[in-house]
Order: C-alpha cells, then structure tokens, then sequence
C-alpha cells in the first residue's frame, strides 16, 4: 500500500508540474502576442509543442503565425499537423487554404476551400480563394466555370467582387461600391482594403504583376484588425521577394 501511495504521489506531483509549466508557457505566449512579438510568440509555441506534441490548440496558433511570418509552407505543415490532431476541424480551417495557394499548393488548397464551403456557404472569400486556386492550377476560364455560388455575403463589397471573379463586373464597379455603399468611416475602411485586395489578387491571377502590386499596396494602406490584413502584407512580402530574385 505505501509502494503505491508514493507512485500517486509522485505522478500527481509530475502532473501538477507539468501543468504549472504548460500555464507559464500559454501566458508567455498571450504577453509576446499582446506586444507583436511574432517571432518570440513563435519560439514559445515551439517549446509548447515539444512539451506536448499533440497540442493541436499550439500547432494551429504557429501556423498562423508562420504564415503571418512569411513563412507558408512552413504554416501549411502545422495546419496540416493541426487537422491530424484534431480531423474535425478540417472544414473550418480558411487560412489553411490560403498557406497553401501561397507555398503553391493550388490544388489542395481549392480541396480545403470545397471543404470549407460545406461549413460555411456564403463566403464570398471561400469562393474567391478557390477561384484563384483553380484559376493558377487550371486557368481563369476554368476557375469561372466552377466558381462556388454565394447567395448574399452581406459585407460591402463582396457581392460586387463575386461579379467580379465571373467577369460581369469591372474592378472599378468594385472600388466606387466599396466608397459608396459604406455607411462610417470604418466601415469604408475596410470596404476599400478588402475591395484592393481581391482586385490585387485577381490581376495577379491574370498576369497582371504591376497592377496586382499597386492595389495590394493601397490594401495595406486601409488596415483593418484582422488576418486578412495580414494576408495581404505577407502577399506583398513575398511578391517582392520573388521579384529581388530575378
């Protein structure tokens, strides 16, 4: 009986441990993202995982962050590690597909967006992505024939950006909607850097470089508290790149 009081205790006192360990990581964490150090909330992620590596919870938050690090193919393989741990989650997983199209992973990542379409359908960016996936891996025409339909994305301006992607709509339609459909400030903020971006990435799509990099440009410009503002600083990250390398 003693042999075994001392094993429980003992176990108990490794469990408590380990969870007061795992708690100074998770709010080490929290205070490097609250200060926008990426690269340092990174580094605490990593230390996460190897104190546990089926934290599907830690793998997904370093996805994200790789990828908001320029780093997708990086974020494609904790995103992927993140489905395994957790497959039930699969649908959910938007930023998924859009690591994907940027480590060139068009095909998979029109699959996740198919995918995610049967957990939310009526994204008008679901739609959009999966376009510009099917549009680099099987062209524009193509991408338009299969484009995923939307019924009413009520956000400004995404319905005039869907008639964009099947071609009934010009970019500039898109850019007066976004200026004269708003109702505040902020709401024409964001109207117009969601309006920049999707023009942005269509032209890119089109073989348009030096129009795509000017909209993604005036995008970053109308920042909005969210991934997708993301998204278009790590397009324009590595676009650039790409281009120093020719």
């Amino acid at each position: 009986m003693l042999a075994i009081y001392i094993l429980l205790s003992v176990v108990f006192t490794v469990s408590v441990q380990d969870d007061d360990q795992s708690q100074k990581l998770w709010s080490k964490y929290r205070s490097a993202m609250v200060q926008g150090k990426l690269v340092m909330a990174e580094k605490v992620l990593t230390e996460l995982i190897e104190f546990d590596e089926k934290d599907s919870t830690a793998f997904y938050l370093r996805g994200r962050l790789r990828f908001q690090l320029a780093k997708p193919k990086a974020s494609v393989s904790d995103l992927d590690m993140h489905v395994r741990l957790s497959p039930k989650m699969e649908s959910r997983q938007w930023e998924r597909g859009i690591s994907m199209y940027y480590a060139r992973q068009f095909k998979k990542g029109a699959e996740q967006f198919e995918l995610y379409q049967t957990y939310h359908d009526n994204d008008v960016e679901n739609s959009a992505w999966r376009f510009l996936c099917t549009a680099k891996s099987r062209g524009i025409e193509e991408a338009r024939k299969n484009l995923l339909p939307i019924r009413n994305d009520t956000r400004v301006p995404m319905m005039q950006i869907y008639e964009m992607l099947k071609g009934e709509l010009s970019p500039e339609k898109v850019l007066d909607a976004a200026l004269s459909e708003s109702r505040s400030e902020t709401e024409k903020n964001s109207a117009l850097f969601y309006a920049n971006l999707y023009v942005g990435l269509l032209k890119e799509v089109e073989g348009k470089s030096e129009e795509s990099r000017k909209y993604i440009s005036e995008a970053k410009k109308h920042k909005i508290a969210h991934y997708m503002w993301d998204v278009a600083n790590v397009h324009d990250l590595l676009r650039k790149k790409s281009s120093e390398k020719k």
